[in-house]
This record gives C-alpha cells, structure tokens and sequence, in this order.
C-alpha cells in the first residue's frame, strides 16, 4: 500500500480518491508519520431483490379487497 504525504495528498485528492475508488487504497502520512488510511467503502448490492421475493409462498385471498367491509363500516359510521 503506498505512503502519500499530506501535501501531496491536498494537491491531487480528486485523482487519488479515484484511485481509490478502483480499489487502490493508500495511506496519508504527516511529517513522515502515518496518520489515516483511505480504502474504498463496500459498494452495495448490484441488484438488491424486493419485489416477487416471496413468489409462491403466500397465497392472497380472492376476497381480499373486501375482507373486514362490514366491520369497517360498522366501525366508521357507514358510507356516505
């Protein structure tokens, strides 16, 4: 892993975190002393599975948009 010092590090950051962006991290050195590394962060999921997860496994009644109705009205006064 290579040593930048600070200075340099000021001088070019944005082409350095690109670098580090392609997986090449480095350490930031101070009057030749370490003092902070720069990794890549873990990059998410390339295509995070939400809809259709559970396909098969739950069964929806076909009288669900009107399940609890009466209920419903009795609760809310009825419809207007």
């Amino acid at each position: 892993m290579r040593t930048i010092n600070i200075r340099e590090v000021k001088t070019h950051l944005s082409r350095l975190v690109e670098q580090v962006a392609n997986g090449e991290p480095f350490v930031i050195a101070k009057a030749g002393k370490s003092i902070a590394k720069v990794v890549p962060l873990d990059k998410p999921a390339a295509n995070p599975q939400r809809f259709g997860f559970m396909a098969g496994q739950i069964k929806v009644p076909a009288d669900f948009d009107s399940m609890g109705r009466i209920e419903i009205e009795r609760i809310c006064g009825g419809r207007e």
